[in-house]
């Protein structure tokens, strides 16, 4: 799948949202190992856990639905510095499916 490219099947797309929770667990690895360096993070990193966990369960249960809002963890991934958050797109990719839908092909 190409990065630019949203997921065509809720399969991909649930395993798009895995990939994110591990990284942002990754995140919090690295927080734990170098806090001082990373304590720009550890602002952010517990919420976007959280939300990127409850969005993951929603996909899983079949409670999901798709929506022309941006996911609720947006305004806190443009704010934050991309140096910080190395796979913001990643978390971009996401939210674009969110709002537009899986990618059927052209």
């Amino acid at each position: 799948m190409n990065i630019k490219q949203r997921p065509q099947t809720m399969e991909e797309y649930i395993n798009l949202v895995d990939q994110a929770v591990f990284e942002a667990a990754d995140l919090r690895a690295a927080i734990e190992y170098d806090g001082e360096f990373m304590e720009g993070v550890a602002g952010f990193v517990s919420e976007l856990e959280n939300e990127l966990n409850v969005l993951l369960k929603s996909l899983k249960d079949e409670s999901y639905s798709f929506s022309k809002e941006d996911l609720p963890f947006m305004s806190l991934v443009n704010s934050v510095n991309d140096m910080l958050l190395p796979f913001k797109h990643l978390l971009r990719q996401i939210n674009s499916t969110h709002t537009l839908g899986l990618d059927r092909g052209q």
